[in-house]
């Protein structure tokens, strides 16, 4: 026990190791280059480089777009890809398997061939520019991975217990909200990490659909201070901290409630 309590640390920290040297590059001073060798802590640390970031850029407004944006996609995803999944697993064995060999086909189909008929798409409904292109996605849930996470989750439930529910008086939709996703909580979780990861890095779609500052999102928020000063790395380290910070809480939070699930 002692052996894997010491390599569960080891790998912890071999982990935790490039977000300790990244806050401790964003502590430099302004203008400095990283440190070559490994530095926890510079000599003269400083915070200037992240109230910096705000002022160069309107940082706080893309903070609040990249949480909205994660945040709606992320509920939206766990409605859609659940009720998407909880529909294929009720369905005959030969509309499931036709449904598991499409979604493995757009699995496998690269995002990028489809940039240019989402473009033209979205364009022409007239929504570029706003928010609506960047939460598409989360309608039809995101990946077909993740209708496959609920899908395989509710299989493995025992149909009769559905079947109870439904002798009872309930209906599908009571069905799927009252006993199909509280047993559905580990895909709840994964999902959850995994779309609010998905929208929370997105950097392809802004650039596409927004013309508007006041849209923009950290990613293209950070490409902008990139590009006003490649070579101030304190200062774009103290935007990645800004950028990882939020992510790291959120696998963090769930990362617990899950467990606590569990412990009950």
């Amino acid at each position: 026990m002692k052996i894997k309590g010491l390599l569960s640390i080891l790998l912890t920290g071999l982990f935790l190791l490039p977000l300790l040297w990244m806050f401790s590059a964003s502590l430099r001073s302004p203008g400095l280059i990283p440190s070559r060798g490994l530095e926890f802590l510079p000599e003269a640390p400083t915070f200037a480089n992240y109230a910096r970031i705000f002022e160069i850029l309107p940082f706080g407004r893309y903070l609040f777009n990249s949480l909205f944006i994660s945040i709606a996609g992320v509920l939206l995803t766990l409605l859609t890809a659940s009720l998407a999944g909880f529909g294929m697993s009720l369905l005959g064995k030969r509309a499931r398997f036709r449904l598991l060999i499409l979604s493995g086909i757009l699995q496998m189909i690269p995002v990028t061939a489809v940039w240019l008929t989402r473009f033209l798409l979205f364009a022409w409904l007239g929504i570029t520019n706003s928010r609506l292109p960047l939460l598409a996605p989360a309608l039809m849930g995101t990946s077909p991975l993740f209708v496959l996470l609920f899908y395989w989750t509710f299989r493995r439930v025992d149909r009769s217990v559905f079947e109870t529910a439904e002798l009872d008086g309930a209906n599908l939709f009571q069905v799927w909200l009252r006993i199909a996703l509280p047993l559905a909580r580990p895909a709840l979780m994964a999902v959850g990490m995994l779309s609010f990861l998905f929208y929370w890095n997105d950097f392809i779609t802004p650039l596409l659909y927004l013309r508007s500052q006041t849209l923009y999102t950290l990613p293209v928020g950070l490409l902008q201070l990139q590009e006003m000063d490649k070579t101030n790395w304190p200062l774009l380290m103290s935007a990645s901290v800004v950028m990882t910070v939020p992510a790291l809480v959120v696998f963090s939070f769930l990362q617990r409630a899950l467990l606590w699930w569990d412990s009950e």
